[in-house]
Formats: C-alpha cells, sequence, structure tokens
C-alpha cells in the first residue's frame, strides 16, 4: 500500500544535495575538492570546551535526563554575555530558554506562534528554515523580496517591502523572521534600523523573530546589533543567539531564545513536552566557555575575515568582481554575465565539475537567489587560492 505523508510532500527538491553528490563523486575519483558549498564551520571549538565535556562526561550524575529549559547556569551564563556585550538585562529564569541548536529552537517556535490560517513575513532569499518553520506549523508564508545585492541598500529596500506586503496581506501577518547579518545575501542593518522595524511590530502588534547566528561574525569595525538594544524590544521580540558560529560549536548544537517573557515561556512549555535538553555535559561545556573564553569569536572572526580577503582579492583578480561582505561566514556572489543564463544550479554544477570547487546555488535560499551562488570560507587561504587559480582556468569567458 502506498503511503501518503503529511507536511514532506510540499517540500521542493533539496538543490544543495545535488551539489553534495557531485562533490561525493568526484571525491571517490580521487579528484581534490575545495569545498565552498555547506556552511559548516572547520575552526575548531575553545580548548576548554572540549576538556569540560570530557570531565563533565565522566560523572555519571550527567548521564540523566537534563531539563528541556536548559540548566540555570547555563541560561546565567548567557544572561551574563548579552549584558557584557550589548548591555541588555535578560532575567535566565523567564526570558531565556536554552534550544538544540537554532534552528530547533525556530522550528518549534513556530508551533507557539502561528498555525493554519496566520501569516508570517520572511525574507527571500532566505537560509531555508526561516521560510519553511513557519510552513511547517501550518502557516501561509509571504515572502519579502530582500534584494539579492546585499549590503545596506538592500536592506534599506526590504524595509519598504515588509511595510508594502504587510498593508497587502490578509490576514494581517502575526510573525515576522528576521535575520542580520543576513544568510545569504551578507546584508546588514545598524540600530537605527532596529529601532524602525521595532516601532513597526509595536504599532501592529507583530511578533519579531530575530535569528542572530551572525552576531560575532563581523569585519572591518562592524558591530552587529542586537535587536533587543532597542528600547521596549522585548515587548515584541525574541531573538536566537547559537554558539555555533561564534564559538565554532556547530555540532554542539547549543542555542539559545531570549527576549519577551511571554514568547519564552510559551516556547518552553512546548519543549518541556517534546525534548529533556541537550545532554548535560554539554551544557555544562558550553556554561564554562561563554564565562572562561568570552574573546574566543574574535580568534575565529580574525581567521573568517583573513579568508574573506583571500577569497574576494582573489575572484577579483580574476575578473569576477565581487564586494568585500560586512559581516558573516559567507561571500554572495552574482553569478559572472557570460554564465548568468545557466541559472545558479547548473552553474554550480559547471564550477564542481570543471573547477573542482563546490559552491551553493543561490537558488536553494529562494526565487530571489537564482542570479547568485554563495561561497563559505571553510576552506584556509592556501586552499582557498587554489580554488581560485582553478576558477580562473574554468571561467575562460571572463
Amino acid at each position: 500500500m502506498p503511503m501518503e505523508f503529511r507536511r514532506i510532500p510540499g517540500l521542493p527538491p533539496y538543490v544543495f544535495a545535488e551539489i553534495n553528490q557531485l562533490k561525493l563523486e568526484a571525491r571517490r575519483a580521487g579528484e581534490d575538492v575545495i569545498d565552498l558549498g555547506f556552511g559548516n564551520p572547520d575552526i575548531p571549538s575553545p580548548d576548554v570546551a572540549v576538556e569540560k565535556l570530557a570531565e563533565a562526561a565522566h560523572n555519571p550524575k550527567n548521564h540523566r535526563y537534563s531539563a528541556s529549559r536548559g540548566i540555570p547556569k547555563l541560561r546565567m551564563a548567557v544572561a551574563d554575555l548579552y549584558k557584557r556585550k550589548f548591555d541588555v538585562d535578560l532575567d535566565p529564569e523567564t526570558e531565556v530558554v536554552t534550544t538544540i541548536g537554532a534552528k530547533e529552537g525556530l522550528s518549534h517556535l513556530m508551533w507557539t506562534l502561528v498555525a493554519p490560517g496566520d501569516t508570517a513575513l520572511v525574507p527571500s532569499p532566505s537560509y531555508p528554515i526561516h521560510i519553511y518553520a513557519p510552513l511547517f506549523a501550518g502557516a501561509d508564508v509571504r515572502q519579502v523580496p530582500l534584494g539579492g545585492e546585499g549590503g545596506e541598500l538592500a536592506s534599506e529596500l526590504f524595509f519598504g517591502r515588509l511595510i508594502e506586503a504587510w498593508e497587502s496581506a490578509w490576514p494581517k501577518p502575526r510573525v515576522i523572521v528576521l535575520s542580520f547579518p543576513h544568510n545569504p545575501t551578507t546584508a546588514c542593518v545598524d540600530l537605527a534600523w532596529m529601532e524602525r522595524i521595532v516601532s513597526f511590530a509595536k504599532e501592529h502588534e507583530i511578533v519579531l523573530v530575530h535569528d542572530f547566528a551572525y552576531s560575532d561574525t563581523a569585519f572591518d569595525g562592524y558591530e552587529p546589533p542586537s535587536i533587543l538594544q532597542v528600547k521596549g524590544a522585548k515587548d515584541v521580540s525574541v531573538e536566537l543567539y547559537t554558539l555555533t558560529k561564534s564559538f565554532s560549536m556547530a555540532g554542539w548544537r547549543v542555542a539559545f531564545c531570549v527576549g519577551n517573557s511571554e514568547v519564552v515561556n510559551a516556547l518552553a512549555k512546548l519543549k518541556s513536552y517534546l525534548d529533556y535538553g541537550t545532554f548535560q555535559p554539554i551544557q555544562i561545556a558550553a556554561t564554562v566557555t561563554m564565562n572562561e573564553a568570552p574573546d574566543y569569536p574574535k580568534e575565529v572572526n580574525a581567521i573568517y575575515q583573513s579568508r574573506r580577503n583571500a577569497l574576494c582579492e582573489g575572484l577579483n583578480r580574476i575578473g569576477w568582481n565581487v564586494d568585500f561582505p560586512k559581516a558573516t561566514m559567507f561571500l554572495w556572489a552574482p553569478i559572472p554575465e557570460p554564465y548568468r543564463e545557466l541559472g545558479s544550479l547548473e552553474f554550480s554544477k559547471f564550477l564542481m565539475k570543471e573547477a573542482q570547487v563546490a559552491t551553493s546555488p543561490g537558488i536553494g535560499f529562494g526565487p530571489g537567489g537564482d542570479g547568485f551562488i554563495r561561497f563559505a570560507l571553510i576552506e584556509n587561504e592556501q586552499r582557498i587560492a587554489q580554488g581560485v587559480r582553478s576558477l580562473r582556468k574554468a571561467l575562460v569567458k571572463l
């Protein structure tokens, strides 16, 4: 009997899988692939995190169920981090809940905020879970063009488009999903932009959900603002903060939803039915890391900035004109004119086959991304230089 499924049939093909398959086949054939595709950090986690994890794992008391909300000291540690870094006061008991990575937190958060018949506004292009989390909850998602060009212009145009989308939507959207610095476009905003969106959300009784994955990954003096730095933002906003990029702890799956106490506690209540939290030694190690290695994000950031410079300088040198992103661990690059008619998926396949360089096709981030590809800064400078040389040979039309 054929099986019938819910939600899954509505998912489009995962275009990144095609590039991953080509990468796998090339490596099996003995080819040296420069992997600048999947944004999987290669920088080691802090030594203190690894050492504390090993120590805590040897204690049998830590092998039992933990708390889905997160252990108290971990929630206090992220509250201290917000005070130290953003001068934002958080009550660890009512305004912080630990999540098993930001994707899990965002997905379950949407279950508490939207249902069939509701509407959410989401940027396009966008990190896929930003689009699909509200869809999984049954909501209607209106994708608002961010502008593939990235930078300040994109964020300014996006604000106007958000207003237009809200005014034309029915029913009126209950949630706006944001993420700045933005993946994949690397668009950035300042605190004044955040103040405007908070004011708009208050006026129209909208919940703002800000995925702050790249809070510490910024260059050339730019400091990404937390939405909670806006006076009164906690009335309408929550923010997802993660150790994935800042502390290079991707596989540890430690993140937090912070801000509005009603929203935080709704998520905590739902999670109490769904999970028992991350393995407790991981929570202990994360607590110690935030408290004892607060400057580690700066070390990570310096590595990404050096890689950004190597990639952008190399691409511009071979005639592929790109801007230097101010933030994130990515480069959002327009497809060069001679190859634009291919579209992003076929162009990414071309680069994989002809240059053995893996990238992410922009179409995988929504229809607004098809004229671009995304490079991830997950190889060192020498490997990036090797990749640029291969690209130069493949892109004979430049």
